[in-house]
């Protein structure tokens, strides 16, 4: 296994990186400085910082990755779809200028607005809600499901996000909606195209009925995708050996990673990572920093 110095040279050991991470610029509870702090604290060598269809927190991420000794890789987590199935891709060193992207993006955080919105008056006929304690003063730059969570919890409904997901904003419930997603398809060619690197996020999560089928990541990696996250918190295990014989098969990189959000989900900052092997294949196939 490689070894490297951290850039503050405190440790020689084997470098690890978490490759998937949300910040209050979306729906984590922390500031992507204070991700920094955490994964110094950790000993990590580094994190991506994937926000949901939101370039926001790129720069701060930087500066505070730098200041910290670490290295930093800009990403996403863009909401998409297929066939019907949420199958959400993670997207590393974009060039967030793309304008076929970026026009794709703003058209899902509009739709996500609208449905929050909507979301939230459904609710307020039994919940006293309103959407000023969603996004306060429109604070929120990809605003959805958790932040709903958030007032809900604050209003004393629920103990938690995971207890309002299991409820209220279940899909099987009655006041959920759903939101537009940009085909999957189309997002990995417009990833290739911003010269960033496509990966499928959490393939086998236990709140899907199964696992992705092979059959359809072969229409994934047909259009360019280049990994898949099977080192995730929520995949449930049973379900990985048909997607690591695949991968293998396949040549798709597997990649590992915590999908912290802070206070927002019970996953720990660097729980699962990646080795320096992914992050640097990664670093190798993206554009120049922007």
């Amino acid at each position: 296994m490689s070894t490297r110095l951290r850039a503050d040279g405190i440790s020689s050991q084997p470098m690890r990186f978490d490759l998937h991470t949300h910040s209050v610029h979306s729906d984590g509870t922390t500031t992507p400085t204070e991700i920094s702090h955490l994964a110094a604290s950790l000993g990590l060598g580094g994190f991506a910082l994937t926000d949901h269809d939101t370039t926001e927190g790129w720069e701060e991420g930087r500066v505070a990755a730098s200041a910290a000794g670490l290295e930093f890789l800009p990403g996403m987590e863009i909401t998409t779809k297929h066939e019907g199935r949420s199958t959400h891709l993670l997207a590393y060193g974009i060039d967030p200028s793309h304008d076929d992207l970026t026009a794709a993006l703003a058209r899902v955080r509009e739709s996500r607005v609208g449905r929050a919105r909507e979301m939230v008056r459904r609710l307020a006929a039994d919940f006293d809600i309103v959407w000023e304690s969603v996004n306060a003063e429109g604070s929120v730059r990809t605003v959805g499901r958790p932040h709903i969570a958030d007032a809900l919890v604050d209003a004393g409904y629920f103990a938690d996000r995971s207890a309002a997901f299991a409820d209220v904003l279940h899909p099987g419930s009655a006041y959920y909606l759903p939101t537009y997603a940009i085909d999957t398809v189309e997002a990995i060619r417009m990833v290739r195209d911003a010269g960033g690197v496509a990966v499928l996020a959490h393939p086998a999560a236990g709140r899907h009925r199964r696992a992705v089928d092979p059959s359809v990541l072969e229409i994934l990696v047909e259009a360019g995708l280049w990994g898949i996250e099977l080192d995730h918190p929520e995949n449930r295990r049973e379900w990985i050996p048909v997607l690591a014989d695949f991968a293998d098969a396949h040549g798709l990189h597997v990649t590992g990673a915590s999908d912290y959000h802070g206070a927002g989900k019970p996953n720990r900052l660097g729980e699962h990572t990646s080795p320096a092997a992914i992050w640097d294949a990664i670093r190798a196939q993206v554009a120049a920093p922007h």
